[in-house]
Parts: C-alpha cells; structure tokens; sequence
C-alpha cells in the first residue's frame, strides 16, 4: 500500500483535535531526563547513556527490532527508575502534562504495579505495596492540568503468574482513579485464559476488562480474551486481519472470531507505530498498517501510543502518519474518537461531559 498523500500535513490542525487515549504504557512514556535525573536520586548506574538526547535514541533503537520480545527488554531500566511513590507521582504528573500537550481530554494510562513494588515479580528491596504504587500514579494524575482527565488501568505482567493478586489491589484502590485490569508482556505460552480468576476479580470489583490480545500471537489470543475472558476491549488486536479474506471485487469476508469482534462493536486499542516496530501481524511500514482497512469494514477501531518513549512518538505524530499513510483527516479522527470516548471505562457522567466536541 502507499501513501495517498502528497501535501504537507498540517500538525496544527491535528494538534486542535480532542483526542481520547485508550492504550498508553506509563512506564513506556517517561521523558529521558526524568529517567537520568531519577537514576541519579536513586543510585541507579546501569543506563546505557546519562545523555537525555542519547538516551531517547537507545530507547528507540532498541525498541525497533520487529519483535515484541526484544521490544519489552527497554522497559528494565523505566522500571529501574520508579521504585518509590515519589518517582511514581512525578512519572504520571508528567504523562498528563505531555498528553495534554496534543490536546489529548481524556486518558487511560496503565502500569503494572507489581514490578516495582513488594511482590512475587517486584525489586527485592522494593519499599511499596502495590495498593501504595497505585495510589502514587493517583496523586499524580490528580495534579494534571485543567483540560485533560486521566484514568489508570492496572496491568499484570502475564508471565508472571500473579495477576489475581493485581487485581485484587487493583479493586481496592479504585478510589485512586483505576477503571480498569489488563495483562500484559509476551504473548506466547502465556494466554488469556491463564488468567480467568483474575478478571473475575477485577469485573467483581466494577473494573473494565481489556487485555492484550493479537498483537504478538494470533486469532485464537483474540477469541481467548474474549470468550474464556469477557473482554470489554483488545489491546492492540491487529491479528484480526487474519481473519478477513477478500473476494472476486476485493470486498472483505469476516470469518467466525472477525464476525463476533465486528458485530459485537469490540472496541481495538490499534497502536499503529508501535506495531511496525514490533512487526505485529507482519506490518512493515505505517502505509501497510490494517487500521485504514478495519476501519472501512466497520471495526471499532481507535488510535493509540502504546510506548511514547520507546516508539520515540507523540500523540500528534502519530496522528500525522495515519494523515500521512492514509489521508485521514478530521472526519476518521472524529470517528475514531468517539469509539474511544464510548469505549472508555469512564463513568457515564465523565463521558457525556467529554461528549460535546465529538458529537
């Protein structure tokens, strides 16, 4: 596929847009010289660089390897850095103040707390539980700027093998701002269905449910998630297109898991630079990302960072390459976030006082 534009991009234009952010990693977003300047408080000598500009150039080489198994090896020195609430608060402080610098109004950021506070998969000097850690993001997101509201969603690291305790702190602590419960890490051998007792927890507890699925692995994650886990949303999801087929005039065929993921209206946390560099679903470039196709059939498709810092973007830039690979403009934006803003696990108040500019 390629590039159907030919003229500049207007940024500004983009920039005015209200944007609704559903997938973004907090610990993948931090700004480098916070991550020196932490390192540095806290003793921490293991980084590759205490160059800020070097330091966002190793992040992003190192994430851009078309895999997501050596795309996750970049978040140990993030991870290094947020061992206490203070570096915790600072961090999410932070993430609001640079979302709400590209005119993003209403944000998820998830996190997993369990490695870097005191659990099974955490420091073995960690000095946090993970109900404090969680509030700790809380108390930062509470400082953000007037115009943007952010949310937490607490991820397991499915690997691990302890999302039920996640979940459990995750219920506790939703007067912190948590709204949801995710897994999240690599894909392969560790599927959705691992972890049921987890998202029984967390839906128990009020909590949305979305989980990483079909970015790494393939359909059958995507079914998992969905029908062994009652998954509200899919993280990522890009493998659906693997489940579409094409007749005699190019028309898309939905086979049985894209039928239920399109009629269901689910909604696809579709994280596009993040996908070239981790090679999902075999995406190469942003002009052959599937998001224009999905959203042409119907998906509920969104728009999303993932890792700001190891996929060395802003919202806004990834915006200019969908304008860019696909000459989306303010209509698709719109569209895409209004499925976010429906999609979120906000209250019904928080939603339709966010409603008006995108209806």
């Amino acid at each position: 596929m390629v590039s159907r534009v030919t003229e500049p991009v207007d940024r500004e234009a983009l920039l005015r847009l209200p944007k609704v952010l559903l997938h973004d990693h907090l610990d993948g977003g931090l700004r480098p010289a916070t991550i020196i300047e932490l390192a540095r408080e806290q003793g921490y000598r293991n980084l590759p660089t205490f160059d800020p500009d070097d330091l966002a150039a190793w992040f992003h080489r190192g994430a851009d390897r078309r895999s997501l198994a050596l795309y996750l090896e970049t978040f140990v020195h993030t991870v290094a850095v947020l061992h206490t609430p203070e570096a915790l608060e600072r961090v999410a402080a932070e993430c609001a103040e640079d979302l709400a610098s590209d005119n993003v109004v209403y944000a998820e950021s998830r996190f997993a707390p369990e490695l870097v506070a005191r659990s099974p998969g955490g420091p073995p000097d960690a000095i946090m539980s993970m109900d404090e850690a969680i509030a700790a993001v809380g108390r930062g997101f509470e400082s953000a700027p007037s115009g943007i509201e952010m949310r937490i969603i607490v991820s397991s690291m499915r690997n691990l093998g302890i999302s039920e305790l996640a979940a459990e702190a995750a219920v506790r602590t939703r007067d912190h701002g948590v709204v949801g419960f995710d897994i999240a890490g690599p894909e392969a051998g560790f599927p959705p269905s691992e972890h049921r007792a987890a998202f029984a927890v967390a839906r128990s507890g009020g909590l949305g449910i979305t989980i990483h699925a079909g970015e790494a692995a393939g359909v059958d994650s995507i079914r998992e998630a969905l029908a062994a886990c009652g998954a509200d949303r899919l993280g990522h999801g890009v493998h659906i297109v693997d489940d579409l087929g094409f007749d005699e005039e190019a028309a898309a065929q939905l086979g049985p898991i894209a039928t239920m993921v399109h009629d269901a209206g689910v909604c696809l946390e579709l994280c596009p630079t993040s996908n070239v560099h981790t090679s999902a679903a075999g995406v190469t470039s942003l002009a052959d990302h599937p998001i224009d196709l999905l959203a042409n059939c119907g998906f509920a498709v969104t728009v999303n960072t993932d890792n700001r810092l190891m996929s060395g973007i802003t919202v806004l830039d990834e915006y200019a390459g969908l304008a860019t690979a696909f000459g989306w403009g303010e209509d698709e934006f719109a569209a895409a976030n209004r499925t976010a803003l429906r999609s979120a696990f906000c209250d019904d108040t928080t939603r339709s006082r966010l409603a008006p500019p995108f209806e």
